[in-house]
Formats: C-alpha cells, structure tokens, sequence
C-alpha cells in the first residue's frame, strides 16, 4: 500500500477521536479544527516513523503539544460560552446536554495541565503509561496532576449541582 493511501485511511479512522480530543483541550471548536489539521499535518510529514509504532499516539502527542504551544504563546485562554458549545455526537436530549454543559464548565475551572491530562486519561481512556508518554511527562506526574485534577472536578461539579459549596482554596500552578 502506498504511503498516501496508507495515511487517508489512518486519516479517515482517527479524525473523529482527534477532534473529540482537540475539542476537550481547548473548549473551542474552530481552535479544535485546527489544532487536528495541524496535527494530522505533521504527522503526514513523519508518516514513517509515526506507523512504525501508534499513529494515533504520535498525532494525540503533536495535537497536545500544538495545544501547548497555542497557549504558550497567548497565555491566556478563552474558552467557547456553552451557548455556542458544539452538541457533535451527543444524542438531543436536554439532560444531556445539561450533563455536557456542567462536564465542560468543571472542566474549564481546571489548570490547561490538569484538563489535558483529565481528559486523555479519563475522557479519551488512555492508560497514565500512554498519557505520560504521549505528553513528555513522568508517569508519578500523570498520577497526581489526575488527583488533584479529579478532586477539583469532583468540587466543582458538586457546587454546580446545589451540593455542598464548602469553602476550599485552590492553589494554581501554571502548566
């Protein structure tokens, strides 16, 4: 099989787990777009090596490592009002996009290293092995940046439903 074809099929495969991801990372749809764009882009250039063991690991990496450095170089972020959050692959029903809404809200209270690793490791599945190698990390990193990520979601999620809003102070480390 030529290299091309080999790439549209891999291409064809993983975009819509590409873009699901991007989406979580950055909370924006358009910003997602690209962010997988560019991904698949580079991974193209080095198709070769990328096949040689996962493509979608290689392109999950380049895609969270664009993300960093899109929020490298704006160091803020500015996240899509829920008004206009995409509803892609989600059945219609209102509790369901009440149960999205209050996810992306928590998700959006998280550091960008938080919600990266919350995201590929509990949203997208991978292993905290996979997560450390696909960002360049140590996989104790992956353990304890998902604890403190998961307590604060657990928070979060616990104040948006009427639960108990105990007063806790949060301590950001910049990503």
């Amino acid at each position: 099989m030529d290299r091309e074809r080999e790439f549209a099929e891999f291409m064809l495969e993983a975009t819509p787990a590409l873009a699901r991801t991007a989406w979580l990372l950055c909370g924006d749809e358009h910003r997602a777009e690209e962010l997988v764009q560019q991904a698949l882009m580079r991974t193209f250039v080095s198709w070769s090596t990328a096949r040689e063991r996962d493509p979608l690991a290689y392109t999950r990496r380049t895609l969270a490592n664009l993300r960093i450095d899109t929020w490298r170089k704006h160091r803020r972020e500015v996240l899509t009002p829920l008004d206009r959050m995409p509803h892609v692959g989600v059945d219609s029903g209102a509790d369901v996009r009440a149960e999205r809404d209050r996810l992306i809200r928590a998700l959006s209270t998280l550091t960008a290293r938080q919600r990266r690793i919350v995201v590929l490791r509990h949203l997208v599945g991978l292993s905290e092995r996979e997560v450390a190698e696909d960002l360049g990390v140590a996989v104790g990193t992956v353990k304890s940046t998902a604890s403190r990520g998961l307590a604060e979601l657990r928070a979060a999620l616990t104040e948006g439903s009427g639960g108990s809003t105990q007063q806790t102070t949060r301590t950001r480390r910049p990503s």
